[in-house]
């Protein structure tokens, strides 16, 4: 058996990172996949971006690495600032989605958006079937990011799990990751999935967008990463 970590949505939140890096240090994960937004939202874009090309092996892009990457809005011109042309090149030329065999089980990885609305746990039933059927191919599981709660559903297609987020938690407002223990490739076999949940220092990530006035949306960052609930005005993210 080996060990599959998933996480997603760093979204600049330095504090976090670190900390689910602590945890990286112990758990001993054969393969980290990251599926999509190193960057956005926090104040600690460049940190996040290079905390994932150094602690990952595999890469997918989100909205918020797209946007940025490919500069979509004018408002951004704070992150690309901090992040330089090479950072963004590097987050504008990620892959949309991969697969992955465990336990003799298709996985299908992606990030959410730009490739599907925003999807939850409470999406409708038909919405989160369809995923698992991708130009008439059918995976029997399903690993994604973007809403920001992880969770894990079963549905007639197959497993569906979330990963959460990093940095930027709706809910619990820890660090959260994926793990799947199992063996890789076609051959069934066992398979288990935990969800990581990891705590950090919340009043010290806000306190370093407190101190960053030029942060956009910045009361609204803060307030997300103090309660977990969603705060944002801007619909791209």
């Amino acid at each position: 058996m080996k060990k599959f970590l998933f996480l997603a949505d760093l979204h600049g939140n330095l504090p976090a990172a670190e900390a689910m890096g602590r945890y990286l240090d112990t758990a001993a994960a054969d393969e980290i996949w990251f599926l999509g937004d190193a960057v956005g939202k926090g104040p600690s874009n460049a940190e996040t971006c290079d905390w994932v090309r150094q602690r990952c092996h595999h890469f997918i892009g989100g909205n918020w690495d797209y946007g940025i990457g490919g500069r979509e809005y004018a408002g951004d011109q704070y992150y690309y600032d901090q992040l330089g042309e090479e950072r963004m090149q590097w987050l504008n030329s990620l892959s949309r989605e991969a697969e992955l065999w465990l336990s003799g089980i298709r996985f299908r990885l992606f990030h959410g958006r730009p490739l599907e609305p925003l999807l939850t746990q409470d999406s409708d039933k038909d919405a989160l079937n369809r995923l698992f059927t991708v130009n008439g191919k059918q995976y029997g599981g399903v690993i994604f990011a973007d809403s920001h709660r992880p969770f894990f559903r079963t549905h007639h297609a197959g497993y569906l799990m979330n990963t959460g987020s990093v940095g930027n938690s709706m809910g619990v407002t820890n660090a959260h990751a994926l793990m799947i223990e199992a063996e890789p490739g076609t051959q069934r076999a066992p398979l288990t999935v935990s969800i990581i949940s990891v705590p950090y220092d919340n009043e010290r990530a806000a306190d370093i967008a407190r101190r960053d006035p030029s942060l956009p949306n910045q009361q609204a960052y803060i307030h997300e990463v103090m309660t977990g609930v969603y705060s944002r005005v801007r619909t791209d993210g």
